[in-house]
């Protein structure tokens, strides 16, 4: 299948500095790709050079004709004191139709959110209704930049089982930015480990065997590699994993 969104050899540079370099990617139709990745590494710069709110230092990237793309942010600034339900907030900065409003709170597991002041909602009931905002103008592409930062774990599990469910309901593709590897791995059709370039990828189980991965995120037994390992028993040699993990050059790790 072609392509939703490419990039090829591109390079991003901010403040004077390249913060990312040589990356060739291709995200698919109905796929789902997390980018994992140490502070620093570039994830949130890409992200947004394939929205267009960074541009290229070299290399392009490229969206498919007429493609419509779904946000949603880290987080969300608002004043506290400042009175907005959730049906107000998804008006904003344009109003869809009504009907397009609930199924985009159905999907995202927020029915009967709409008369909820926003500042009232929890974290995890505020990421969902950011992720019904991203659903309404129904995104061939939906991008989401660590949307389960600061929720405790059983709320990042529950939050990807609803981004699994909205892939399978709706047929986009989803491209994620997480620091929760092994949170996302159940829905991940492929990983992608950035520090600066891309270290290594492929199916998370490749990724969590790789060196590369291993040097970024450790191997103890409270991190996520061992919660993955504790799932799936079976080992992949190194001739194997070359398939799927390509050879780059080292990671500058901390």
């Amino acid at each position: 299948m072609s392509a939703l969104i490419e990039t090829r050899g591109l390079a991003l540079k901010l403040g004077g500095s390249v913060v990312l370099r040589d990356v060739n990617f291709a995200l698919r139709p109905g796929e789902i790709v997390t980018v994992v990745g140490p502070n620093g590494s570039g994830k949130s710069s890409f992200l947004r050079s394939l929205i267009g709110a960074v541009q290229p230092y070299r290399g392009t990237v490229t969206r498919r004709p007429g493609l419509t793309v779904g946000y949603v942010p880290q987080k969300l600034a608002l004043d506290p004191s400042l009175p907005m339900t959730v049906e107000r907030f998804m008006r904003l900065p344009r109003s869809m139709d009504r009907e397009s409003r609930a199924r985009a709170l159905e999907h995202a597991g927020a029915t009967g959110y709409g008369n909820r002041q926003i500042s009232e909602l929890s974290g995890g009931q505020l990421q969902r209704v950011l992720l019904a905002r991203a659903l309404q103008v129904r995104p061939d592409v939906l991008l989401l930049d660590e949307p389960t930062q600061g929720l405790d774990q059983p709320g990042q599990a529950a939050f990807y089982r609803q981004i699994e469910e909205v892939r399978d309901h709706m047929g986009l593709a989803v491209l994620m930015v997480s620091h929760e590897l092994h949170v996302v791995m159940s829905a991940s059709d492929r990983v992608i480990c950035l520090n600066g370039h891309i270290c290594c990828e492929g199916h998370p189980e490749v990724v969590a065997q790789a060196e590369e991965y291993r040097a970024l995120f450790g191997t103890g037994t409270g991190g996520a590699l061992a919660l993955y390992r504790h799932e799936h028993s079976h080992s992949h040699h190194h001739g194997h994993d070359h398939d799927h993990a390509h050879d780059h050059e080292g990671c500058d790790h901390a």
